[in-house]
Parts: structure tokens; C-alpha cells; sequence
């Protein structure tokens, strides 16, 4: 793995204070990701959706100061300090610190924001890291104004990578792979690429609204999670069945096979959650109303020959995919059955974007 070409040869401009925004989105695996190896390198490869609507936006102000062994900042999100935050951000920037050691030269403080429930399943540290390695690009591209626009794509992910792996796939989109798999050209494992083959058009515009079953803390980490892999009785089938996967939904993209889309998105859900149900210790982040709603979209997709179906993250949150087609009926039967078990009966319509905007 080449990671010396992410080490900075020339900065030939100085730059004594920049501010930069960027809004980056979260996405949702439909090939998951579940076990890893330092530092940060994945098991097995996985496929996302970026999304739209669900978002992070940061803006981080730098200002030249006397170089540091540790990097100097203060974190805001959603406009309060949050001290809570700032460990696993200062672990992120020693992580980063061989490949942006510029950044302990200035001092940075981070505003950040999310469109969304933050740790309840919808991805927050992908859209939040992806967020925060973006500006750092940001700096290194005023700082080196000859670096190449997909050079600093791929910086981007890989560093986003280092402090969470699914961030390297909120860079980019509409379908992005993250991990090392032959039969994806230009895949990595250490940095996402764009699906690079021509996607059906039933795919274009695809919908996901996220039920919000449970919007708080997740009762165990993703970090703990993947550890749990380490050991698990399953592991090794598990990571060649997502590859296997992955070589399926290849082909399933790009001849539109919407059916065989629906029972593979549906099957590396529930895997996901089987691993965690196997794992040792074991753990259930499923909710009942989870449930619940599964067996309603199944009941729904019988009854009206719909092509609707669900994914989950690692916790309770119900992701709906559907093709724009279906958009109304299926945004009704939402609203009309399935927002019930949603708390306080919320819900997030989405759809498939186009990764990081700068703004």
C-alpha cells in the first residue's frame, strides 16, 4: 500500500490565516463493512449510497502559531463547546499529523453542525471526519496550489479513512467503494473511488427516507463493534460474503436487476446485525419497532408489487430504498404506516447526492 504519496514534498506558499466551509454528507452502506485491521484498513470491501439531505457542515478557522507536537483546537458543534468531542478528534489529528503536518502550525477551531440526529445510526462520523478532512485539503491546496483536484479527492478520503472508516466514502458519490476488490477498478483500501461502471437508470435518483426509531446514543460504539470481529466464529465466511456480495451488486447496478438489488441489500443488513447477535460479548441494537417496520415493508412489497425495501446501520434507524418511480405511494404508506413507530414520529426523506460541496 503506497501511503508515501500522501506525504506533502512541497508547500510553497505561506499562509498566515484561512477559514474554510464544507458541507459533507453521511451515506449508507448497502454492501456493510464490518471488521478491521490497523489503521484503519477494512476486511472486506463495501459499497455505499451517498446521500443528500443528511449532512454535515464545518468550518475551521486557521491561524499561524509556533509549531506544535500536538494539535491546538477548540471544537464547536451546533454552536456549544463540546469537550466530549475533542479526544477522538485529537486522535484524528495525531493519526493525520505524518501526512498534514502543517495543521500543527496553525491554531484551528472547528465549528460543525448536522442536518440530523447525531449518534443515532446515520452515519455522523462519516459525514463529520469527511467534513473536517476536506477543509484540511482545503489549507494543503493553498498551501500547494499545483495539486490536482482527484489527487485532493483521494487525500481527502484517505484521511477522512484514518479517523473513520465509512468517512472515506462521504467524499464522493452517488456510489462509492471503499476496500480492495478486483473486480472494481481502482479500488483501495485506502481511500473510497467512485463505482466506476455505468449504474441502470432505475438507480439514478433512488430514494431513502431514515426512520428514526431511536435517536439516541447508540448502546455500543462502532469502534467496540468492529473489535468484536477480531474473534468472531464467522468472521472470515462473513468477509467473503461481502466481497461475493460486491461482486453481485456490480452486476446488479449496471443491468438493473431491481429484485435481485432488493434481496442483497436486505440480506447485508440482516448479516450485520446476525454478526452482532454472534459476536462475543453479544449485543442487539435492533429495537421491537425495528421490527415492526420490516415486516411492514415486506407485507407492502407483496401487496403492491413495490419495488420498496430496507437497510440498517449499525443501531435501531430503518433506511427505505425505493426508485423515484415510487416516490408518492411509497412517501404515503411512510407517512401513513411506518411513521408510528418512528419516535415522536420522525423521519428523514432523502436521496442519493453527489458527495462533498464546498461552500
Amino acid at each position: 500500500m503506497n501511503t508515501a504519496q500522501f506525504v506533502p514534498k512541497i508547500l510553497s506558499e505561506v499562509i498566515e490565516k484561512a477559514s474554510f466551509t464544507w458541507q459533507t454528507p453521511s451515506n449508507i452502506a448497502l454492501v456493510k463493512y464490518w471488521g478491521k485491521s490497523n489503521p484503519q484498513i477494512p476486511k472486506n470491501a463495501s459499497i455505499s449510497f451517498t446521500l443528500n439531505n443528511c449532512h454535515t457542515i464545518t468550518t475551521i478557522e486557521f491561524l499561524k502559531t509556533e509549531k506544535l507536537l500536538v494539535a491546538n483546537f477548540d471544537l464547536f458543534f451546533e454552536g456549544k463547546r463540546k469537550e466530549e468531542f475533542k479526544p477522538k478528534i485529537a486522535e484524528f489529528f495525531k493519526r493525520v499529523q505524518e501526512y498534514c503536518p502543517y495543521i500543527f502550525e496553525y491554531k484551528m477551531t472547528i465549528h460543525s453542525e448536522n442536518s440530523f440526529p447525531h449518534s443515532s445510526g446515520i452515519a455522523s462520523s462519516a459525514s463529520g471526519l469527511s467534513a473536517i478532512a476536506r477543509c484540511l485539503m482545503s489549507l494543503e491546496q493553498e498551501l500547494n496550489p499545483a495539486l490536482s483536484e482527484d489527487f485532493i479527492n483521494k487525500k481527502a478520503s484517505f484521511l477522512a479513512r484514518l479517523g473513520s472508516g465509512s468517512a472515506s466514502r462521504s467524499i464522493e458519490g452517488p456510489l462509492v467503494v471503499w476496500g480492495k476488490h478486483p473486480e472494481i477498478a481502482g479500488s483501495s483500501d485506502l481511500f473510497g473511488v467512485q463505482f466506476p461502471y455505468e449504474v441502470h437508470s432505475i438507480f439514478e435518483n433512488y430514494q431513502d427516507a431514515i426512520l428514526l426509531v431511536d435517536k439516541g446514543e447508540k448502546q455500543v460504539s462502532s469502534t467496540v463493534g468492529h473489535q468484536l470481529m477480531h474473534n468472531h466464529p464467522y468472521a472470515e465466511s462473513r468477509f467473503q460474503q461481502a466481497n461475493e456480495n460486491l461482486s453481485k451488486l456490480s452486476k446488479i447496478l449496471q443491468n438493473g436487476a431491481i429484485k435481485d438489488f432488493i434481496n442483497l441489500v436486505e440480506s447485508e443488513a440482516l448479516t450485520l446485525h446476525a454478526m452482532m447477535l454472534t459476536s462475543s460479548p453479544y449485543f442487539i441494537l435492533m429495537k421491537p419497532n425495528t421490527l415492526e417496520i420490516i415486516n411492514k415493508i415486506w407485507t407492502y412489497r407483496q401487496e403492491h408489487n413495490s419495488n420498496i425495501c430496507f437497510t440498517l446501520d449499525a443501531g435501531a434507524n430503518v433506511h427505505v430504498l425505493y426508485p423515484a418511480s415510487e416516490k408518492d405511494p411509497v412517501n404515503r404508506f411512510i407517512d401513513n404506516e411506518l411513521s408510528k413507530y418512528c419516535q415522536k414520529k420522525q423521519y428523514i426523506c432523502d436521496t442519493v447526492g453527489f458527495g462533498a460541496k464546498k461552500l
